[in-house]
């Protein structure tokens, strides 16, 4: 996991605010998200994590949900899958 990831994940949990290369996270009115290149893919509301890829199945998009507690995302052939389950992309509750 690439040190960029460690801390917006760590800033994330901790309902934290930072900018980390080209990916960001507020926290304003009870609400943390995560900004991938301005994309939002995830955010934790009164304990709810619910997730994104925003349209963009890359690497880097999967690397940074993927080290959100809760969720495992893997591909095979071109096809995302979300804890295990086969996933478009659009929000998703996971806790």
């Amino acid at each position: 996991m690439k040190q960029v990831t460690r801390n917006a994940v760590n800033t994330f949990n901790n309902k934290g605010n930072g900018t980390f290369n080209n990916t960001k996270v507020v926290t304003e009115n009870g609400v943390t998200s995560m900004f991938l290149f301005g994309n939002k893919i995830a955010e934790e509301k009164e304990g709810i994590l619910r997730i994104t890829n925003a349209g963009w199945e890359s690497n880097t998009t999967k690397e940074r949900l993927n080290a959100l507690n809760g969720v495992q995302i893997s591909q095979k052939n071109f096809v995302w899958y979300l804890n295990g389950e086969e996933w478009n992309g659009n929000w998703k509750q996971i806790n």
